[in-house]
């Protein structure tokens, strides 16, 4: 258990991280006027870039299963450099062309002068796609080498940049747009600077030298499946903004959300870790990682419950962030049914992690897939009886968790006995 905690906690300590500076995001736009409206048009930003950058959520697995050679490393870095490319292509379009503002109009219901702040947006974010890939497969390196430690350092001197840039922006006035996309882009050159160093100093090969002979093929056929579930992910959150906006107080709804699903994200992000665990350190002792999953998920569970049911939500939401209570009160009732959420994402991620050692990555398409579908046809529905909002909205996506959850342990147990059996032992050799 000790060791598991000790690899577990800087990861999960790093995606905290992560997320904590969206929270200051949020807080700095509240502090503009208009302050929903502001939060409304990020959030919807950040809907379409989300789509784009979910494409590279799965490089660190994909680094971290194959890049286990000298050869393997390399194609693997180019690998990465080609999905980032491929990536960034529909984000320029949207940010670029008048599709994208056709697309944006008539998806979220929005006027011409929202559009626009959008876009401004979205032309800000086309590097960040870029980065973020780099960022992701020296992310992976350092995961393989159980270097954990090193990227819980480099996220927070990540954290502490865009907090530093995000306060110094709204000192001198700067638009929302270069303020909260400028701190993004200054906090990756710092953390991709450090992860190269890191790499360079500290990372060395597996001594169980495996993929030598690993091809494009290979890493696509890895690679599409588990890119489709960052994708289905991302689309998750705009396809619900999409029918919310077409409400009563949209905007209101859509702020809210925002602000609940990004503090939920701080506790999704820590037990999105395990994907890392079981690919680390495979399935045998498995009853005592069970437990190890399931102490975490409970403690993460009940520290949202004491954050809803305490005047926490409201020192933290409206008097430290600054946000309006009436928008204050909707986010608490969201995070309520977001409580729901680590059990049910430790769940999944046991079966994905399953899927990804045994390279049957296809199971996670399928499932993120179903979830997408069924999060849109719920709420179609509930947008056509008049009763979506933002409690609706949260329902229905806890709703399509669970059956993609569902479906990712139907294709885990296709798997043989003997594929799970095989993938332990070779961990354990490595």
């Amino acid at each position: 258990m000790l060791k598991y905690w000790k690899f577990y906690w800087p990861l999960a300590l790093t995606g905290a991280g992560l997320v904590l500076s969206i929270q200051f995001q949020n807080a700095t736009l509240a502090r503009y006027p208009e302050a929903v409206t502001e939060l409304a048009v990020l959030a919807l930003a950040y809907g379409v870039f989300g789509f784009c950058n979910a494409i590279l959520g799965f490089v660190a697995q994909l680094v971290n299963v194959f890049a286990r050679s000298e050869q393997a490393l390399k194609k693997t870095h180019r690998f990465v450099a080609y999905a980032s490319i491929v990536a960034v292509t529909p984000l320029l379009i949207m940010a670029f062309t008048p599709i994208g503002d056709w697309v944006l109009a008539s998806t979220f219901n929005i006027d011409t002068a929202l559009v626009e702040r959008v876009r401004q947006y979205l032309v800000l974010m086309c590097p960040l796609i870029l980065l973020n890939g780099q960022r992701h497969f020296y992310t992976g390196l350092l995961v393989q080498a159980q270097l954990t430690g090193w990227i819980t350092i480099l996220n927070l001197a990540y954290s502490s940049v865009v907090i530093i840039s995000l306060l110094a922006g709204f000192a001198f006035g700067l638009k929302p747009a270069y303020v909260v996309v400028g701190s993004e882009l200054l906090g990756d050159i710092v953390l991709l600077a450090g992860l190269v160093t890191a790499k360079a100093k500290l990372y060395r090969l597996p001594e169980a030298v495996d993929h030598t002979d690993v091809t494009y093929l290979v890493l696509t056929r890895f690679f599409i499946p588990v890119s489709t579930t960052g994708i289905m992910f991302a689309l998750s959150r705009p396809v619900l903004f999409a029918f919310v906006a077409r409400s009563d107080e949209g905007l209101l709804a859509i702020a809210a959300l925002r602000v609940a699903f990004d503090f939920g994200a701080i506790f999704q992000q820590a037990t999105n870790q395990f994907r890392h665990f079981f690919i680390t350190f495979g399935f045998e002792d498995l009853r005592r990682k069970l437990i190890f999953m399931w102490l975490i998920g409970t403690g993460l569970t009940c520290t949202m419950l004491v954050f809803v049911v305490t005047p926490l939500s409201s020192w933290l939401w409206q008097d430290v962030m600054g946000l309006p209570q009436g928008l204050s009160s909707l986010a608490r009732e969201v995070l309520l049914v977001m409580c729901l959420m680590p059990a049910l994402i430790m769940y999944r991620n046991y079966f994905h992690g399953r899927l990804m050692a045994g390279h049957r990555t296809a199971g996670m398409a399928y499932g993120s897939t179903l979830r997408v579908a069924s999060i849109y046809a719920l709420a179609w529905l509930s947008s056509k009886a008049a009763v979506l909002d933002h409690i609706g909205a949260a329902l229905i996506l806890i709703i399509g968790f669970f059956v993609e959850a569902a479906v990712a342990q139907l294709s885990s147990h296709r798997m043989k006995a003997a594929d799970l059996e095989q993938m332990s032992r070779r961990r354990a050799q490595q």
